[in-house]
């Protein structure tokens, strides 16, 4: 019988099934945040321009003009394009910033729904789920993401 030398087998962290589930979540995040950054940018240049892509709309409560809209909307693109690329290095920072950019596009998305309002129901549709998949991945004790 031989006897082996280093830490004991509860020390080491296993791969489990769920690692790679939580891999792929912040994955899917990175991906879709940079997707709907992209898009938001898009957005906002329309915007700007005052593209006849938009709906007019008398007696909006939230009624800004057409380029307030484009400069936040491209704001809020640029920023979600930024903490995309931290979420691909999985900085705990980045999952923070996710979050929060995701919840100021479905706000600024639910308050120009009059403008485009298929397009603001995909965009809070994309960063629900941005959301969501931020949210479920833990760090565990390694330091590393968990999904549990």
């Amino acid at each position: 019988m031989t006897t082996t030398h280093g830490a004991p087998p509860a020390a080491h962290h296993p791969q489990t099934a769920k690692r790679p589930w939580a891999e792929g979540l912040t994955v899917f995040a990175a991906v879709m945040l940079m997707i709907a950054g992209v898009l938001d940018i898009f957005r906002g240049i329309m915007g700007i321009a005052e593209d006849d892509v938009f709906v007019t709309t008398r007696d909006y409560v939230f009624a800004y003009d057409l380029t307030g809209w484009g400069w936040i909307h491209l704001i809020l693109g640029a920023v979600a394009v930024l903490v995309s690329l931290g979420l691909f290095q999985t900085s705990l920072w980045a999952r923070f910033a996710g979050v929060a950019i995701a919840s100021f596009i479905i706000i600024a998305n639910f308050l120009s729904l009059p403008y485009s309002p298929v397009w603001s129901i995909v965009m809070i549709a994309f960063s629900g789920f941005i959301i969501w998949a931020l949210c479920v991945v833990r760090q565990d004790d390694s330091g590393e993401y968990d999904h549990s």
